[in-house]
């Protein structure tokens, strides 16, 4: 289901499982070989993040340099970067387009 590879801090991730299926998060913590936290900033926040099994996420390989500057300096990272950082990547946080209707 994923990459084969371990996820990194700062990484831009395609939840495959549950109620998020199909969106982008980005991991902010890797708990061990087969948890990691992900946040989105929008509906899911730097401060209450989803625990995730790997095996329910697709890894993507791009890795956001400002999520890993800001997380190793003050050990946060604002909601506004992780929402920058998905919608770099080019998946919208939150609803997708299909859903919104327009």
């Amino acid at each position: 289901m994923n990459t084969g590879s371990s996820p990194q801090v700062g990484q831009i991730v395609r939840i495959l499982k549950g109620k998020d299926a199909g969106e982008a998060a980005v991991v902010i913590a890797v708990v061990d070989s087969r948890f990691v936290y992900i946040a989105d900033g929008d509906k899911r926040k730097f401060d209450s993040p989803k625990k995730k099994n790997i095996q329910h996420l697709e890894l993507i390989p791009f890795i956001s340099s400002e999520i890993v500057d800001s997380l190793e300096e003050t050990g946060r990272v604002t909601n506004g970067k992780l929402r920058f950082a998905v919608m770099k990547y080019g998946v919208p946080a939150g609803k997708s387009a299909n859903e919104k209707g327009d």
